[in-house]
C-alpha cells in the first residue's frame, strides 16, 4: 500500500496530544509542529485518522514543500509535485490557502500561479489542454509561511470537529475539538464522573462521554476521499468496523451538565440523544452558586462565558469569583476551567495546580486545572 506525507492542522497548542493520537493508531513518522502535525501512512490511515482523530481540525495530503520568493519559483515548484497521482483528468481542484510573514503575500495572485502550475502538469501527463473538471472534488491547500510553501489537498471535506450531532447551538459554543482536548488533558476514566455546570448545547459532555466510550468521533459523517476516483470503499468499510470494535460498553460513565438556561439544558439532551450517548448523560437547570461538591468524585471542566463572549467585564470577573466559592478543594476532585481572564487565579482564589495556554477559536485563553 502507497506511503503519503499526511498533515493534521490543529488549534495551537493542540499539536501534542493531536501527536500523541496519531502514534496510539499506528501512525508512522509523526512530527509535531506549530499548528499542524505531520505523520505518514497509507490509504488505510488516511480513513483512520479521519475516522477517529478527536483534536485535529483535518486530514490533508501533503503533496510536497519548497522555498519561494518569487511568482516563477512557485510555479516551479508546484509543476514538479506529481498532481497526477491524486488527482484524474476530470477532477475539480479548486485552490485556496494563506500566506504569512513571506515576500509572496497576495494569496489571489499565488491562487493563480498555483492554479496554472497544477493545469501544466496535469497537461503533460494526462496529453489534454482543457480540464472540465466535473468529477470528484480535490481541494488544493497552500500555506507559505516564511517563504517556506507547503501545498496540500484536504481529505476531510467538512472540517473534524463536524461530528455531526450538533446541527443547533447555543451561543458561542466551544469547538468540538478544543472540547475534546480538554477531555484529554484531564485524562477522564472510562468509570468517570463529569460534570459541566455551563454545558451550553453540552459539547463538553458528548465529548467526555465520547471519549470515555472510545466511540470514534467520525463515524457518524463521511469524508471527502471517499469520493474520489479509484477510492477503495472496502479500506473505509475495514476502518469503520475497527472503530466500532473498539468502542466499551455502555456502563460505568456518567455526564452531568447544568445551565440557567431551560433551552440550553434541552439542546443538550437532544444532542446527546443525536451522538448516540444520551444514556450517559443528564442535565438540568441550576446556577453556578448552587454547585456543591455532593458525591465522594467528581471531574469538572467547564468553559464559562467570559467577557469578550457573553458576558460585560464586571459580571465575568464575579463569575470567576463565585467559582472559587463553589469549587472547593476536597479529595477525590478535580476542576478545569478554559479562560481569558489574565487574574483569574486571583479572582479564583488560588493558585492552579496546572496551567495552559490554549485558543478559543481566536481568543488566547489558559487551562487551568485543579487537582491537588
Amino acid at each position: 500500500m502507497e506511503k503519503m506525507r499526511l498533515c493534521a492542522p490543529c488549534l495551537l497548542g493542540l499539536e501534542g496530544l493531536v501527536a500523541q493520537e496519531l502514534r496510539e493508531m499506528g501512525c508512522e513518522d509523526v512530527q509535531a509542529e506549530n499548528g499542524r502535525v505531520l505523520f505518514s501512512g497509507g490509504w488505510n490511515i488516511l480513513a483512520r485518522a479521519n475516522l477517529r482523530l478527536r483534536c485535529a481540525e483535518r486530514v490533508l495530503v501533503l503533496l510536497g514543500e519548497f522555498e519561494a520568493r518569487s511568482f516563477e519559483e512557485l510555479f516551479q515548484g508546484v509543476q514538479v509535485l506529481p498532481w497526477e497521482k491524486l488527482l484524474p483528468a476530470d477532477g475539480e481542484f479548486p485552490v485556496t490557502g494563506a500566506s504569512l510573514n513571506s515576500q509572496l503575500h497576495s494569496v489571489p495572485d499565488c491562487q493563480s500561479i498555483i492554479k496554472k502550475a497544477i493545469v501544466r502538469r496535469l497537461t503533460d501527463a494526462y496529453h489534454i489542454s482543457w480540464f472540465e473538471e466535473t468529477g470528484p472534488l480535490y481541494r488544493v491547500r497552500f500555506r507559505i509561511l516564511k517563504d517556506k510553501v507547503s501545498l496540500m489537498v484536504d481529505t476531510s471535506g467538512a472540517g473534524l470537529h463536524k461530528r455531526g450531532y450538533r446541527p443547533a447551538s447555543t451561543q458561542a459554543p466551544i469547538k468540538e475539538t478544543l472540547a475534546a482536548a480538554l477531555v484529554k488533558l484531564v485524562r477522564l476514566r472510562p468509570d468517570g464522573h463529569f460534570l459541566d455546570p455551563f454545558c451550553g448545547s453540552g459539547t463538553l459532555l458528548i465529548e467526555a462521554a465520547m471519549a470515555a466510550r472510545r466511540m470514534a468521533p467520525g463515524l457518524g459523517r463521511r469524508f471527502i476521499a471517499e469520493t474520489w476516483t479509484g477510492a477503495d470503499k472496502a479500506i473505509w468499510k475495514e476502518e469503520r468496523s475497527l472503530a466500532r470494535e473498539m468502542a466499551l460498553p455502555r456502563e460505568g460513565f456518567l455526564a452531568e451538565g447544568f445551565d440557567i438556561d431551560p433551552e440550553a439544558v434541552s439542546l443538550t439532551l437532544e444532542n446527546a440523544q443525536r451522538a448516540g450517548v444520551g444514556k450517559h448523560i443528564k442535565a438540568q437547570i441550576r446556577d453556578i452558586k448552587d454547585f456543591a461538591c455532593a458525591d465522594p468524585y467528581g471531574c469538572v471542566v467547564c468553559n464559562p462565558p467570559y467577557g469578550e463572549r457573553l458576558l460585560d467585564v464586571s459580571a465575568a470577573r464575579d463569575l470567576c469569583k463565585t467559582m472559587g466559592r463553589v469549587f472547593t478543594q476536597q479529595r477525590g476532585w478535580s476542576y478545569g476551567i478554559i479562560t481569558p481572564e489574565e487574574d483569574f487565579e486571583d479572582l479564583f482564589g488560588r493558585k492552579a495546580d496546572k496551567r495552559r495556554k490554549l485558543y478559543n477559536g481566536m481568543i488566547k485563553c489558559q487551562f487551568y486545572q485543579y487537582f491537588k
